[in-house]
């Protein structure tokens, strides 16, 4: 199943993406960032479904909560960031 990891900034901002999603009716769930897009540090990202990505976009605007990155992530397990 593919899906997309939002990353986000801390913990606080994950929190905030995840309830911001689920007001807008999309499912969220808050994890640890992978070490392979966490970068330097840890980091916690929002994982929605495919289909859930455009309308989380849009929730995420209006809430005035920019996305650090996306990724989407395939069925091997591998990542690829997507470009906004």
């Amino acid at each position: 199943m593919l899906y997309y990891l939002i990353v986000c900034r801390s913990l606080t901002h994950a929190q905030r993406t995840a309830a911001a999603l689920e007001r807008g009716g999309i499912t969220a769930r808050i994890l640890r960032s992978p070490k392979s897009i966490a970068g330097e540090g840890c980091s916690h990202s929002v994982k929605v479904s495919q289909r859930s990505l455009p309308e989380a976009l849009r929730i995420l605007q209006r809430a005035e909560l920019s996305p650090k990155r996306i990724f989407i992530t395939a069925g091997d397990g591998s990542y690829q960031e997507v470009e906004l």
